[in-house]
């Protein structure tokens, strides 16, 4: 079904879809961190992160959160709607770690008191920087509908996905989404774009605060490909060949 490569990213490929307005995206087992300095492999991470975000974006579409996603169609590849990325990372912390510790000078693990919401620039080379949402306006990256768009639906993916792992015993703590522009008979419309998997999420176990998402590859902490195993079994979307292998 794939068509002519387009684009590959740190962790996806990127082909021209069967039909007009699809592509399809293939996960890879790449895995980089601290804007691509460090590169390695998580073995069946591809694997893992289709099955989890496919069972992610289903859900959030029941709610009537509109997203590219189409259809799995294979362990490694998803069938999705072509649409024109807004170049923002936004970024949710539910709970201090990573950059905002090393920048503020806030211990790990401190709840904040509310949930707080970054926008970066998508840009590699720039190392991605925080900006303000009147950055974004001003300089013409998202008109200011599409930024409260965004916000309305970034509050409410983090408030399903915060009661979706607190009910496997998982603390959300931060994660990352982009949204995309999809033009339709109607106009242009913000969905959920890219995926939401350990790569895009910072998961800590809530008995044990035990890492279970990609900073045990940027931090060399081991036992990577198992964390994500977990997270797939806990939220009942294993593969049969991983279970087979990694019995409960």
């Amino acid at each position: 079904m794939r068509g002519k490569q387009l684009y590959e990213g740190k962790a996806k490929v990127l082909f021209e879809g069967p039909e007009a307005g699809t592509l399809i995206q293939y996960f890879k087992d790449d895995a980089t961190a601290f804007n691509n300095q460090k590169k390695g492999t998580i073995t069946g991470k591809g694997i893992l992160n289709n099955c989890i975000s496919e069972y992610i974006m289903l859900r959030l579409a029941e709610l009537g959160i509109p997203t590219h996603f189409i259809k799995r169609l294979d362990e490694r590849e998803q069938l999705i709607k072509s649409v024109e990325i807004v170049p923002l990372e936004v970024v949710v912390r539910n709970v201090a770690a990573g950059s905002i510790c090393k920048n503020l000078g806030l211990v790990e693990g401190t709840p904040l008191s509310e949930s707080l919401v970054e926008f970066c620039y998508k840009k590699d080379e720039l190392g991605d920087p925080l900006i303000s949402r009147d950055h974004a306006v001003v300089l013409g990256w998202a008109t200011q509908d599409e930024i409260e768009d965004i916000l309305h639906y970034t509050h409410r993916i983090n408030d399903f996905l915060r009661g979706l792992f607190f009910g496997i015993g998982v603390r959300l703590v931060d994660f990352k989404i982009e949204f995309g522009r999809l033009q339709d008979d109607l106009g242009t419309m913000i969905v959920l774009a890219d995926e939401i998997s350990p790569d895009s999420c910072r998961l800590w176990d809530v008995k044990t605060n035990e890492k279970m998402d990609k900073d045990r590859f940027r931090r060399d902490l081991g036992a990577v490909e198992e964390a994500y195993i977990e997270i797939a079994r806990r939220l009942g979307v294993l593969p049969e060949s991983f279970a087979e292998k990694n019995p409960a």
